[in-house]
């Protein structure tokens, strides 16, 4: 997904800033903005949720942004390799995976294993997307041979695989399991704390709006940012 826009003044009075974020930080994020423009009435905060792989290629192709924040270390290194990032990151939150199902888990999905039976139509990330490198490693540590019927490009994508009904199971964050509420069954599996993902944050390097850019990362980073992602079940880093 491309971003809409980039940094820009709307009037001489307004700016815009332009988050990159993750997914799995839609929810939390929607609302942070929300809660900027209030403190801030003179600045619009847009988004461009996707998978931290798919938003650091953008960032790396010259796409305008203000703000990072990669559901991964190593999405943003590959930011700050390729010049995009030269403030320091700051890690702000940490996520580990479920195993999510429809309503009633008619598969009968109940630990890590059972993502091998065969016949299971199993969706998950694909392996560049932070998400799919964590199901990488909890199911090579674990021993468990899994044969995904899809591997998506974002984590909402396999969530959505879910609650519509096209797969018998998926692995998402927990943030994105809870924000689902009652269209999924969860079903936590203990080998999931081997693949903690830490979350960082960053403003563009080439921001046109630097100091509105730094203030929403004080957010996020801040109090209140912290109290919303601990809401949201977020971890912290």
């Amino acid at each position: 997904m491309l971003a809409g826009c980039g940094s820009s003044s709307t009037s001489s009075d307004t700016k815009t800033i332009t988050v990159f974020a993750a997914a799995s930080l839609k929810q939390v994020f929607t609302q942070l903005g929300t809660q900027y423009e209030s403190a801030h009435p003179n600045t619009k905060v847009t988004f461009s949720f996707a998978g931290s792989s798919d938003l650091v290629a953008q960032l790396n192709q010259g796409a305008p942004a203000d703000v990072f924040a990669s559901a991964d270390l190593n999405n943003m290194d590959k930011a700050v390799k390729g010049g995009r990032i030269t403030d320091k990151p700051q890690n702000f939150a940490t996520n580990v995976l479920t195993i999510v199902t429809p309503p009633g888990n008619p598969a009968h999905v109940n630990s890590l294993a059972d993502l091998s039976h065969a016949g299971l139509r199993l969706v998950v990330c694909a392996p560049q997307v932070p998400c799919g490198s964590a199901t990488k490693k909890v199911t090579s540590d674990a021993g468990v041979a899994i044969s995904p019927v899809s591997e998506e490009n974002s984590v909402t994508d396999v969530l959505a695989k879910v609650t519509t009904g096209q797969a018998d199971a998926g692995l998402v964050y927990v943030t994105d399991a809870a924000g689902a509420g009652n269209k999924v069954t969860t079903v936590n599996f203990p080998e999931s704390v081997k693949a903690v993902n830490t979350y960082p944050i960053a403003t563009v390097a080439d921001s046109k709006n630097a100091d509105a850019a730094k203030d929403f990362v004080t957010l996020v980073t801040g109090p209140d940012g912290r109290k919303a992602l601990q809401q949201a079940g977020f971890g912290q880093p």
